[in-house]
């Protein structure tokens, strides 16, 4: 990593106050670069408090755009940080109408040109997408990073229509803790707590929304921008990584927006953005790349942006199975278009008897973390034993594969039951036997004729069940075996369904493995500069004297037959800000069921936040729990919020609802 010192620009930053048409007025935070010329602006609109929990990573970038020649803002969204106003739900209508505010807002300032660009990741990404779809003029070009254009079946609630029982609630826990979290009084002074306790009061659990709309509804719709693509009228540079959940939006935005306006970039890499050197690598020069991007976009510069290809994607070599890669080995591949005529389908045939696939319900407990993010246990560790809880097909690898594309499966399947679920997942299986996780797939047994309707299935009947797997870049060796593997449960990644424990017969005749198969011959260079970043904020993250707990634990209690996975996200922990304020967050998931029955599965998530600055002194605390349980018909959600200052207990309440199991 180039940590940069010195730039084009001297720069200079300012905290502002930006007014929305109703009177509120979000926090931002802008670097200019220090020039008498009015520049384009680059906008971040996040929930995630840009005084303190994004502060690091804002630094390694916004004075980084600033030096070379951009306006670069940061704005908390409304009702977070410090912003003014009440939080709404992700991606509310409200929080898109404010966004558009905020790009027009920017672009009639007298240092702005008048031309606006969009980026962030995750949350940033979402909502950069959404408002090109709604398509304020000033807004030329958006850098959108491990985002999703579906918040139906490609983001953190639902997965091939099925409840994603992994971060459906781990997020929705983390986002109610998040929301509580107190304005600072360093920047908004005494009204830090009217404010607090006004917001409060807003506050409700998301999982009550997320699972009231099991089905793709309207709901979901709303901020989907594969609804209607046509709507986005700015430049889109969509950016993933093979171990991001996401990936698959960066393939359909190539193939369906206009060439001339876009282009997609696929990495190794996790959950995070691709300059940060976190694992897995390589790292890239993210920043200069997105410079190209927005010197074509809003400087009218000849970059070579638009002459790179419309995806660069990277295809790893096969690796043994590990929970973190520092690097993974492999290359850059170029396609002129998406679906690429450099790939080609593939069929395998099953082949065998008829045979039962009923998993034990622990199935799963080896999936990895659904977000990684970079930290030592996030991904998958050897799956030989995950294998072993359904069926395997084993097919022979002659030659050097690769893979680059969506998977998909056939599968011919007869149940006895009405509800259910049926998951496969490739893996490459190497001479020793070791099998390391490529991609998987899931689709809810009543949701295979579309995500938006509940079809039970007819106890003893036969159909044949087409899905696609997860979108990867993977070359397999010679001498190993793709294996394709099959189950039926997946937890706690899926949520079980009442009837799972009766599985289902797949009958190898008429089902198949699909893959998209890439030509070795056609390798264009491609190169990327060495990551580079700005200077760093100088925050402090201090060794404690506890014993840190395992990342991912998995305890078995062999009496009961109970499995239970515990899982501490390490999003932060504790570090101290230049601006004298010690946050410190602790989390906790648990995700426990018993190996033979489905209604057992229960999820639990503990988060405690602590902000807390000395001079002058302020101290408050956030502490939450959230759960959920079901029956057959329903799902058992509660929610627990108690807040602090100092020693006062200023806010405590509880949540409990019956959700009816309507899909999930």
């Amino acid at each position: 990593m180039h940590i940069r010192t010195s730039f084009p620009y001297e720069t200079t930053h300012e905290d502002l106050r930006i007014p929305l048409p109703d009177g509120t007025r979000l926090y931002a935070r802008a670097w200019r670069p220090i020039t008498d010329e009015p520049v384009p602006a680059l906008l971040e609109y996040l929930p995630y408090r840009l005084t303190d929990w994004t502060a690091p990573r804002d630094h390694q970038r916004h004075p980084w755009y600033a030096g070379h020649g951009y306006a670069s803002v940061r704005v908390d969204v409304r009702g977070h940080g410090n912003s003014e106003g009440m939080p709404t739900d992700e991606y509310s209508a409200t929080e898109l109408a404010d966004g558009v505010e905020v790009v027009n807002w920017l672009a009639a300032q007298p240092w702005c040109d008048g031309k606006v660009g969009m980026f962030g990741i995750s949350w940033g990404g979402f909502n950069s997408l959404q408002i090109a779809a709604l398509a304020p003029e000033p807004l030329k070009a958006i850098v959108t990073v491990c985002s999703t254009d579906d918040r139906y079946d490609n983001d953190v609630h639902y997965m091939g229509g099925s409840v994603l029982a992994v971060d459906m609630h781990a997020w929705a826990a983390t986002m109610l803790a998040w929301s509580c979290r107190p304005p600072d009084p360093r920047y908004v002074g005494d009204a830090w707590r009217d404010m607090w306790l006004r917001r409060l009061d807003e506050v409700e659990p998301f999982l009550h929304t997320w699972l009231d709309h099991q089905k793709r509804d309207d709901y979901w719709r709303h901020g989907s921008v594969c609804e209607d693509y046509g709507a986005i009228r700015a430049a889109v540079l969509a950016v993933g990584g093979w171990h991001d959940p996401y990936r698959d939006t960066v393939l359909r935005l190539v193939e369906h927006l206009p060439p001339d306006r876009v282009r997609g970039l696929i990495g190794p890499w996790c959950h995070q953005y691709p300059d940060r050197g976190l694992p897995p690598g390589p790292a890239i020069g993210f920043l200069q790349e997105t410079l190209r991007w927005w010197d074509h976009w809003l400087k009218g510069k000849d970059t070579g942006a638009m002459s790179e290809p419309l995806l660069r994607s990277y295809v790893m070599d096969a690796h043994p199975p590990a929970t973190v890669y520092d690097t993974l080995p492999g290359r850059w591949v170029g396609e002129p278009a998406w679906p690429s005529p450099n790939v080609t389908t593939v069929t395998y045939a099953l082949q065998g008897e008829p045979v039962l696939v009923r998993s034990p319900q622990h199935t799963g407990v080896d999936a990895g973390r659904f977000f990684p993010f970079g930290n030592e246990a996030d991904l998958p560790p050897d799956q030989r034993e995950e294998d072993a809880r359904g069926a395997c097909f084993e097919f022979a690898v002659p030659e050097e594969t690769w893979v680059l594309g969506r998977p998909r499966v056939r599968l011919r399947l007869t149940s006895q039951v009405p509800r259910g679920q049926v998951i496969a997942r490739v893996c490459d299986v190497a001479p020793d036997g070791s099998s390391t996780l490529v991609t998987r797939g899931v689709m809810n047994l009543s949701a295979r004729e579309g995500r938006d309707r509940v079809v039970p299935w007819v106890p003893g009947a036969t159909e044949d069940v087409t899905f696609e797997l997860i979108g990867i870049g993977y070359a397999f060796p010679p001498g190993h075996r793709i294996r394709l593997a099959v189950s039926s449960a997946y937890w706690p990644w899926i949520w079980p369904q009442p009837d799972a424990a009766a599985g289902f017969t797949l009958d190898p005749s008429g089902s198949e493995l699909e893959l998209p198969v890439r030509a070795r011959a056609v390798v264009s260079p491609l190169a990327f500069e060495e990551p580079e970043q700005s200077e760093p904020l100088g925050v402090a993250y201090p060794a404690t004297l506890d014993e840190p707990r395992p990342e991912r634990l998995l305890v078995r209690d062999v009496a009961k037959g109970e499995w239970r996975l515990e899982v501490d996200p390490r999003y932060g922990g504790t570090r101290m800000y230049p601006d004298g304020l010690e946050f410190t967050e602790d989390a906790l998931e648990t995700y426990t069921i018993r190996e033979d029955d489905p209604l057992s599965a229960r999820t639990r998530s503990d988060w405690s936040i602590r902000l807390h600055r000395p001079e002058p002194a302020w101290d408050t605390t956030i502490r939450t729990r959230s759960e959920i349980a079901c029956t057959a018909e329903d799902f058992l959600s509660a929610n627990e919020v108690i807040c602090t200052a100092g020693d006062e207990v200023i806010f405590h309440r509880t949540w409990e609802r019956r959700i009816p199991r309507a899909a999930g």
